[in-house]
């Protein structure tokens, strides 16, 4: 099936576009370019790379993909520092290298989602440069510039923090100002309360949906509003200020107009990473009708299992279940995102479960049933479908910009931590989903013939496509059968939830339901022998449709025993 890109803008009845909601069906595969495939042996992942590969994509049964950032950039924080909208990173290729990417998508019927990364840009964006160079320059009120505070105006205008710790501000003597940055100081916040930055945004999305693109993931999509006055923020010391840029009011004026002026003209889908964003909370966002965001990419379930965001702690499952049971019950034009990994979070395999254990390969397959057969549109990062795990990095090793500062915050302020500091960005660090992917057992992985710009991940001896395509029980395989089933199942993409054992701290069971037709699905989460006495669900007999274990029960019944780490599903008529 291939995608036709004249036919990609939406059909007019009257003044009201019509959207498809084709991602509603859809299954999403994350490339993070920089560690997918080498093609030109610079140690850097490319998009002709990504051209080798869209064969594998396709066989895996994937019909969408999220490509992060490939503009061109400094590189400050991997992408997401953004010097020109409309042009290609050169250590990934051409625009014309580009074009004959997304050709290739849309003939295999994959469609193609670009990040949108419009919170900030680069300091190295010509808008900037011009920004800072004076207060009268026509692109000063592009970006976000106070006067200092204290008597002497050496302080930062307000206590808000950066993401990437320390102060959110940083001093420009040229004009003797400082400027907001919620993140690196190398990402100027833009100034969204500015009609002409809007009308610029509005411009770029345009750009690239006039090229085929089908939508865009909204970087950090929330924060683009900003508090009248910019007030102190009161909470925590390394966290200060959400409360005055998180989701406020104008946020829905901005989003509606860039809608109403481009999203909404075609047949698009717009994702947002939306911090802030609850189940509680949804619908003044995503709700279809208010033609904002169509879905959105939220926290609360990633962070489950870390303190403040950051310190790992042990995995509750009975709150884990809450969050995915908030989602799934929201009304159908409330849609949900499913995923577990991606280039923010650590790998699902190394946090759900012990990603060492003999036991390694039925949790990760039993990871994708507990995602794969729940309501909403399900993302999967590049490497999940093998069961690539957490890398172990030296200090030294680490590439990602957030770890870095960590460690020299540590460093400077809290030296004797040093120790703890390096176990949990073990385990929570950014850099372990960027490790390149493991597509053979050779010395690059198959990734690239040179020196790679971060550290191979050594399980790629053991944990490869390669090896895992001749191997009829690999979870690559299994991944295969799964997304076919998925995209061949009306029920399990839109039948009704339902959850049965809520406060279990072992099973995760639901069922999902959808013109007499019914799947009962059960995921055992912990490395042990657990029992279900399952009397309640009322679906004695219900025959075996798919499971993790070469000889699971082939009938439903009313007491059974799960292995470690099974999943099972079971279907039956009611």
């Amino acid at each position: 099936m291939s995608i036709n890109i004249e036919k990609k803008k939406n059909i007019v009845q009257g003044n009201c576009s019509v959207k498809t909601r084709w991602y509603k069906d859809a299954i999403f595969y994350q490339i993070y370019p920089r560690s997918f495939q080498d093609s030109n042996n610079d140690g850097i992942g490319d998009i002709r790379g990504i051209i080798q590969r869209l064969d594998y994509i396709k066989e895996l049964g994937i019909t969408a993909v999220w490509l992060s950032p490939v503009y061109k950039t400094p590189n400050d924080d991997n992408g997401y520092d953004i010097s020109d909208y409309r042009d290609i990173n050169p250590e990934f290729g051409t625009l014309e290298d580009w074009k004959e990417m997304i050709k290739g998508l849309h003939e295999r019927g994959i469609r193609l989602v670009m990040d949108l990364v419009v919170n900030h840009t680069s300091d190295e964006h010509n808008w900037f440069c011009e920004s800072r160079s004076s207060k009268d320059n026509p692109y000063r009120d592009y970006y976000i510039w106070r006067k200092g505070s204290g008597n002497d105006g050496k302080k930062p205008p307000n206590n808000w923090t950066s993401r990437f710790t320390g102060s959110a501000w940083k001093y420009d003597s040229v004009t003797d100002e400082w400027y907001l940055h919620l993140f690196s100081e190398k990402q100027p916040d833009l100034n969204w309360a500015n009609p002409k930055v809007r009308k610029e945004v509005i411009d770029i999305c345009n750009y690239w949906f006039e090229l085929g693109v089908d939508g865009f993931r909204c970087d950090v999509i929330t924060y683009i509003s900003k508090a009248d006055g910019l007030p102190d923020g009161k909470g925590r010391f390394a966290v200060r200020g959400d409360e005055h840029f998180v989701l406020e009011p104008k946020i829905h004026q901005y989003l509606q107009e860039v809608s109403a002026k481009s999203w909404s003209n075609y047949d698009s889908m717009i994702v947002g990473e939306a911090i802030g964003v609850n189940a509680e909370n949804a619908e003044i966002i995503i709700k279809e009708d208010l033609n904002e965001l169509d879905t959105a990419i939220t926290f609360a379930l990633s962070e489950v299992d870390m303190f403040a965001g950051l310190i790992p702690k042990k995995l509750k499952l009975p709150k884990f279940k809450k969050i995915q049971s908030s989602w799934q019950c929201l009304p159908n034009d409330c849609w949900p995102t499913l995923y577990y990994e991606n280039h923010d979070q650590p790998r699902s395999i190394s946090r759900y479960g012990n990603a060492d254990g003999i036991y390694k390969k039925e949790l990760a397959k039993m990871l994708a049933i507990s995602l794969l057969t729940l309501k909403g549109t399900p993302y999967i990062y590049q490497g999940q479908e093998i069961g690539m795990t957490n890398i172990r990095l030296e200090e030294n090793e680490y590439m990602d910009i957030m770890s870095i500062r960590v460690f020299r915050a540590v460093r400077k302020y809290f030296p004797p931590l040093i120790l703890v500091a390096k176990k949990i960005m073990r385990k929570r660090a950014r850099d372990n989903a960027r490790s390149p992917m493991q597509w053979s057992a050779e010395s690059g992985a198959g990734f690239s013939n040179e020196t790679p710009w971060m550290k191979i991940n050594p399980n790629h001896a053991f944990v490869n496509v390669e090896m895992q395509l001749k191997n009829p029980s690999s979870v690559l395989n299994f991944y295969k059968k799964l997304i076919e089933f998925r995209n061949n199942d009306e029920t399990i993409k839109y039948g009704e939830f339902k959850e049965y054992f809520p406060r279990n701290s072992s099973l995760y069971v639901f069922t999902r339901e959808l013109k007499k037709q019914r799947y009962i699905v059960i995921c055992n989460f912990k490395e042990k022998v657990v029992n279900l006495n399952a009397i309640d669900i009322s679906a004695r007999g219900a025959k075996l449709v798919l499971s993790n274990y070469p000889n699971s029960q082939e009938t439903f019944t009313d007491g059974m025993t799960l292995r470690p780490y099974e999943a099972v599903i079971y279907h039956d008529y009611i």
